[in-house]
C-alpha cells in the first residue's frame, strides 16, 4: 500500500472510521483469530473480514499478517493499539459522565493520583466527600509520576494529585497541600524495630528491597548510599507494588525506602513499621495539578473538600 500524507489519513479516519472498526481491531490484537473475534463481537466472519479490509484501506497500511493459525499484528498495529484503546477509554468515560449528569445533574471529576497520594491522602478524604456530595461521581486512577502532567495538560483528567512536575506544563498550576517524607519501612519483626533512633551507617549494613530504577525512591536510596560510600545487599525482587512490598517486608529481614504516604495505611494497621532514622531525608510535598482553563464547578467543589484534609503549615 502507498504511504499516505498524515492530513489525508486523518481525513479518512474522521469520515470513514466507525466504532466497529476499532472494536474489531482490539479483538484481533487480543485473540489473534478472525473467527473468534467475529464471534466475540456477534458478527459473521465475512462481515468481520470486510471490516478489517475497510480499516486497512482507511489507514493505508496492513495491520495484520495472516497465517495458518490466525492473524499476527504488524508493527503498524503496535503503534495504533494504545491510541485506539485511549479512544475507547475516552468514550467509556464520556458514557459514565453523561449517565451521572442525566441521573443527578452535577457532574464527574476525573482524578489521577500517585500511590502516595492515594494511600496517604485520598483514602481519608474520599469517603466523606462521597457522602456529602452524592451527585458528583469521582473517577480515580493510579498514575505514574511522569504521566500526571501529560494527562492534565491534555485534559485526559481534571486533576492530578502528585508532586510538582518539572517543568510545569503551559496553562497548568500546581498547589502544594500535603507534606510527605521519605521513610525507612520494615516488617514489625525486624530487629531494628526497637523504638530507638537508627543512623544511616547502621542501615547501610542491612539488606534492602529497592524500587525500579526510574523511580524517585530508587534515586533517593542510591544518592544516600553513594554519600556513605556504601553498597548494601539488596533483594533479588525489585518492585514498588504496595501489596508485594508488604508481603516481602513481612516475610524477610528487609528494609525499604518509600514516601510515607505509600505505606501509611499499613503502618497504621500495624502491618509495617517505620524506623526512627536520623538524619531524615526531605521530600517534596504532594498537591494537586490543574489545567487552569478547564476547572469545572464539580472539580472545584471536590478540591474545596480536599483542602480540609491537608497537613502543610500555612
Amino acid at each position: 500500500m502507498d504511504a499516505l500524507p498524515a492530513t489525508v489519513l486523518l481525513s479518512r479516519l474522521m469520515t470513514g472510521a466507525r466504532l466497529r472498526h476499532l472494536h474489531l481491531f482490539i479483538k484481533l490484537v487480543e485473540l489473534s483469530n478472525l473467527k473468534r473475534s467475529a464471534e466475540a463481537l456477534h458478527l459473521s466472519q465475512p462481515a468481520a473480514t470486510q471490516l478489517l479490509a475497510d480499516l486497512e484501506r482507511l489507514v493505508g497500511v496492513r495491520l495484520f499478517e495472516r497465517h495458518a493459525r490466525g492473524v499476527r499484528p504488524t508493527p503498524a498495529s503496535e503503534v495504533l493499539l494504545p491510541l485506539v484503546r485511549r479512544a475507547l477509554d475516552a468514550l467509556a468515560d464520556a458514557s459514565e459522565a453523561l449517565t451521572v449528569i442525566r441521573q443527578q445533574g452535577e457532574g464527574v471529576v476525573r482524578v489521577a493520583a500517585l500511590t502516595s497520594a492515594l494511600s496517604g491522602w485520598l483514602v481519608r478524604a474520599l469517603p466523606a466527600f462521597a457522602q456529602a456530595e452524592p451527585g458528583i461521581q469521582i473517577q480515580v486512577q493510579e498514575c505514574e509520576a511522569d504521566r500526571c502532567a501529560e494527562w492534565v495538560s491534555r485534559q485526559q483528567v481534571d486533576v492530578a494529585f502528585c508532586r510538582e512536575p518539572q517543568p510545569l506544563p503551559n496553562g497548568c498550576s500546581f498547589h502544594p497541600r500535603v507534606a510527605d517524607d521519605w521513610v525507612v519501612a520494615c516488617g514489625p519483626q525486624h530487629p531494628l524495630n526497637r523504638g530507638q533512633t537508627v543512623d544511616w551507617p547502621t542501615l547501610a549494613r542491612e539488606r534492602w528491597l529497592i524500587s525500579p530504577v526510574q523511580s524517585a525512591a530508587r534515586r533517593a536510596f542510591e544518592d544516600r548510599m553513594a554519600q556513605l560510600g556504601a553498597s548494601p545487599s539488596v533483594s533479588t525482587v525489585v518492585t514498588r507494588v504496595s501489596g508485594l512490598t508488604w508481603a516481602l517486608l513481612q516475610g524477610d529481614r528487609l528494609l525499604t525506602l518509600l514516601p510515607y504516604g505509600v505505606v501509611r495505611q499499613l503502618v497504621e494497621a500495624g502491618q509495617l513499621a517505620i524506623l526512627d532514622v536520623r538524619p531524615a531525608l526531605p521530600f517534596s510535598p504532594l498537591g494537586w495539578l490543574l489545567n487552569d482553563a478547564a476547572v469545572s464547578q464539580a472539580t472545584q467543589r471536590f478540591l474545596d473538600h480536599m483542602e480540609r484534609f491537608t497537613r502543610l503549615n500555612p
